[in-house]
């Protein structure tokens, strides 16, 4: 018997079309949102411009979306959300201040906000501490220093969103949150760096719940273009799970048992770790990969996590216009390989930049696949533990590598290769170290795409590509 993993997921990278690269002008930027911000950089400019020793980035971070939330298979609430954020920075070779301003991607409105935040800034800057890591901008003369990535898709329309979801869930409890429409990223500064990203995508985040309370399964799903026929195969891949947590609940002591992490569960691992892989993290003795870095330890041969932007549609640029390269490795067949390192860091510690963002944190995260095969799954696991997803994660000690969290959703006790029951939830605690090192036993032949769903100040991008993980004597603790 093969257990699907409980994220059923489309490629949200995938698009009907290839997208488009090219330096920005005003006669492509067709987009209402593109032209004002064009427009409001080249005013910025202008106006700056008498002044010689100021230097100026301007980011931009907005969407056009619709947003349905779902309980037991009604629509309760539905709205569109039209809203955009501009960082604006303004920096001599000593000093840095910042406003983030409202853009409604009118030029009129926009620019009356932007030349009220600029006035504002040029008073306070004389005043402020001198900043010894600043970094201006700076053109490389070549044609990374502009870009124009517009992708295409086909989502449902408003109208048809509520009928298209509630259909196939009718009879099942079902809730969730479906998010769609245009999202963008800009840039562009003093140098002449100029950079559009813009892409149409959704995401849908469910659950179906059975009659116990500890009965509910997690499903996404996510994409460019709309299709209902995987809406529908996600939809039963969740109710087959849900159908086997309808057993008899398994208590399970605390001790360490072989267990599988589904690769939901292997990217709530990775989304955790991966904050620990920046370089000013590491200079500064708060990253879990210190042992790693210098040689000291190493990791299974079979693991090897890479940022890789061919396969994730996210922005190469970051918020100071540099980009960053299609694939980067990071840990390569259990060895170091890099870390994320931003121009700042570049600067404080004499390191080359990789062009990563601000928190130097992974952007497009892969981690290589392996050899197990779907179809074998439980019999490799023979007797252990099915993890589908984790949750509360964090580090029980952070620089020796040690993690703890919870299981969550769809995890079931498994002995000779036949699901047993489902668990009561468990609290783990092990080193890294050991479970993507001699304990990590082997990685799924097949990859899932896992779309970043949240929602917090906007609509994330992207998400990642991850394996599962067939570990030996991970360790649970309560």
């Amino acid at each position: 018997m093969t257990l699907l993993s409980s994220d059923s997921t489309v490629n949200a990278s995938d698009s009907s079309s290839e997208p488009i690269f090219s330096p920005p002008s005003s006669r492509q930027l067709s987009s209402q949102y593109a032209t004002a911000f064009h427009r409001l950089t080249e005013a910025i400019g202008d106006r700056l411009a008498n002044h010689r020793d100021y230097h100026f980035t301007a980011s931009l971070a907005g969407e056009d979306s619709q947003f349905t939330r779902f309980n037991r298979s009604k629509v309760r609430q539905s709205g569109q959300v039209c809203d955009g954020q501009l960082k604006l920075t303004v920096m001599t070779n000593e000093r840095t201040t910042t406003a983030n301003i409202p853009f409604v991607g009118s030029f009129d409105t926009d620019w009356t906000l932007t030349q009220q935040a600029l006035a504002q800034l040029q008073v306070d800057l004389p005043d402020l501490p001198v900043d010894p890591y600043i970094v201006l901008p700076k053109t490389s003369g070549n044609k990374s220093d502009h870009s124009l990535e517009v992708r295409s898709g086909k989502l449902l329309s408003a109208n048809a969103v509520a009928e298209t979801l509630i259909a196939p869930v009718q009879a099942l409890d079902f809730s969730g949150l479906y998010a769609a429409g245009l999202s963008y990223r800009a840039y562009a500064d003093s140098a002449g760096k100029r950079h559009w990203f813009e892409t149409p995508s959704f995401t849908l985040d469910y659950s179906l719940f059975g009659e116990q309370p500890q009965q509910s399964v997690k499903g996404t799903l996510a994409g460019h273009t709309w299709n209902s026929a995987d809406y529908q195969r996600s939809i039963a891949t969740t109710q087959q799970q849900l159908k086997l947590l309808a057993k008899p609940i398994k208590a399970i002591p605390k001790g360490a048992y072989r267990t599988y992490l589904a690769p939901a569960a292997v990217g709530d691992l990775i989304d955790t770790i991966t904050w620990s892989l920046s370089e000013a993290a590491l200079r500064q003795g708060n990253s879990a990969f210190g042992k790693l870095e210098t040689g000291e330890a190493a990791l299974s041969k079979k693991f090897s996590l890479s940022e890789d932007f061919q396969r994730i549609g996210v922005p190469r640029f970051n918020s100071s216009g540099a980009v960053a390269p299609l694939q980067l490795p990071i840990i390569q067949n259990g060895q170091w390989a890099n870390s994320l390192v931003n121009a700042r860091s570049a600067k404080e510690y004499g390191k080359p930049s990789n062009a990563a963002n601000g928190e130097e944190s992974m952007r497009s995260p892969v981690v290589a696949p392996g050899q197990l095969s779907e179809d074998q799954i439980l019999a490799q696991l023979g007797t252990g533990l099915y993890l589908s997803n984790l949750h509360y994660l964090n580090w029980s000690d952070l620089t020796a590598g040690r993690i703890t969290g919870m299981t969550r959703y769809a995890c079931f006790w498994v002995e000779g290769g036949e699901i047993v029951a489902p668990i009561e939830n468990l609290r783990f605690d092990d080193d890294l170290y050991r479970f993507l090192g001699e304990g990590l036993i082997e990685l799924s032949a097949q990859q899932t795409f896992l779309p970043s769903v949240d929602t917090y100040d906007r609509r994330s991008l992207g998400g990642m590509w991850m394996p599962g993980m067939l570990i030996e004597q991970f360790r649970y603790t309560l």
